[in-house]
């Protein structure tokens, strides 16, 4: 019974956690007649769907007046941009986006998909083209522009030159150029409704000034996606992980291994909850590790596993970032693995009297039992016989010496006399002696 108690003490505290959570999520996605803010901030991400989708539910749910984007992003996935526009359209509550800087590449489909927008001063909208930008793709993400935009009225063409270079919008760009809009001429094109200078002009215009505001927040879940998936944590990452492998090379006590591994595994995570990765990359990954520590403590200098794991696991982090983040990613890796061998070499070399650093670094203590290899260099010059076939190593008695030979790759009988060419550390090399008799 007394076990028990501390489990229901638990138990307790997690319900109370759990209700506190759905309270503050029901307060976060607004109430009654309240007006939703959605922060649209940062890297689109599958992270910033699930907050979209779970926020506009709730919205629904209570009777919001209003939902408005805050958008203010260079792009991302364009998946996740598409979950998004879904969301707004099954949206029973008014949408609006005000672009507070910028609404560029899936931001600008986002921006599109809600049937009022404002600009600030300043802000601009566009610059869509997909990465890759093949023939497909560009189709593919074109007709999703000009749907979205005819859905509310808007202009396909303009929208479509967002996306295709070979789309025309002469008034706004050169052939050849993706359209992008500044605030002033996406008002001309209506592609905005108006220029707004702050969300409290968005209220006015909107008639709902005196309303309660309310900003949504991400889940810790989420937060913890978005957070370690940014380049310098996602870099960082890949540094402890590359750093642990390393010196588990060196150690093979598992210890580093081990948090080399929980690295990575971090990353990896993070990165298939924000929607970068899928089951490819997982594959990979686990390939790469298989291959890595079973030549660290199987097979250790056979060399093929580790190379091989070693590919594999590059080829699951650059696809760990996603296909439109991969220059990122080559940068970010370029920066781990210089980071890494900096580090690497500061714990081998500028701590080298520490204990811990001694056992990474092997360092080369003979104990008392130690035994040297005799010198040998005397009997450089010196001749002998062989005492047994010489196949080129075996055995000769030279000046009364058992002595392990090697001749230069002959094969040399039992009996054949012999002459010390050259001594290297304990290898003592010779050849036949011939004598003058015999060559006649």
């Amino acid at each position: 019974m007394l076990g028990s108690v501390p489990l229901r003490i638990l138990f307790g505290l997690f319900m109370v956690a759990g209700v506190f959570g759905m309270a503050r999520g029901v307060r976060a996605a607004g109430s009654s007649g309240n007006v939703v803010v959605i922060p649209i901030h940062g890297t689109i991400d599958t992270g910033m769907a699930h907050l979209v989708q779970r926020s506009i539910e709730e919205a629904n749910r209570t009777g919001a007046r209003a939902i408005i984007f805050d958008v203010n992003t260079f792009g991302g996935l364009v998946d996740a941009a598409t979950e998004i526009r879904d969301a707004v359209f099954r949206s029973k509550v008014p949408v609006i986006a005000y672009v507070s800087e910028r609404a560029w590449s899936a931001g600008a489909l986002i921006t599109l998909s809600a049937p009022s927008v404002a600009m600030a001063p300043g802000a601009s909208i566009g610059a869509a083209q997909p990465i890759p930008h093949d023939v497909k793709t560009v189709s593919a993400l074109r007709g999703e522009f000009e749907s979205t935009a005819l859905r509310n009225h808007r202009d396909a063409k303009l929208a479509a030159a967002m996306v295709d270079v070979n789309a025309d919008a002469p008034q706004y760009k050169s052939h050849g150029a993706i359209l992008t809009l500044n605030a002033r001429d996406a008002q001309r094109a209506h592609i905005s409704d108006r220029i707004d200078n702050s969300l409290d002009d968005v209220l006015r215009d909107n008639h709902l000034e005196g309303a309660t505001v309310q900003t949504v927040d991400y889940t810790f879940g989420e937060q913890v996606a978005r957070f370690a998936t940014s380049p310098v944590v996602s870099g960082l990452l890949l540094t402890v992980g590359m750093l642990g492998l390393m010196l588990e090379m060196q150690t093979l006590h598992g210890i580093a291994g081990l948090i080399g591994v929980l690295a990575f595994g971090l990353f990896f995570g993070t990165h298939i909850y924000a929607g970068f990765s899928n089951g490819l990359v997982i594959a990979l990954a686990v390939l790469g590790f298989f291959g890595i520590l079973w030549e660290l403590h199987v097979v250790p200098g056979h060399g093929a596993p580790g190379i091989l794991g070693g590919i594999a696991l590059l080829l699951a982090v650059l696809l760990a970032f996603g296909i439109p983040f991969f220059f990122n990613a080559v940068q970010t890796i370029a920066t781990s693995i210089v980071l890494t061998v900096i580090l690497f070499w500061i714990a081998t070399r500028v701590f080298p009297e520490n204990a811990f650093m001694k056992k990474l670094t092997f360092a080369a203590v003979q104990g008392p039992d130690y035994v040297a290899s005799r010198d040998n260099t005397f009997l450089r010059g010196r001749v002998g016989t062989a005492t047994s076939f010489l196949r080129p190593a075996g055995v000769a008695l030279i000046d009364g010496l058992r002595v392990d030979v090697l001749t230069q790759g002959n094969f040399l009988p039992a009996g054949t006399p012999l002459r010390v060419t050259r001594v290297e550390g304990a290898r003592v090399f010779v050849e036949p002696i011939t004598h003058p008799e015999l060559k006649e």
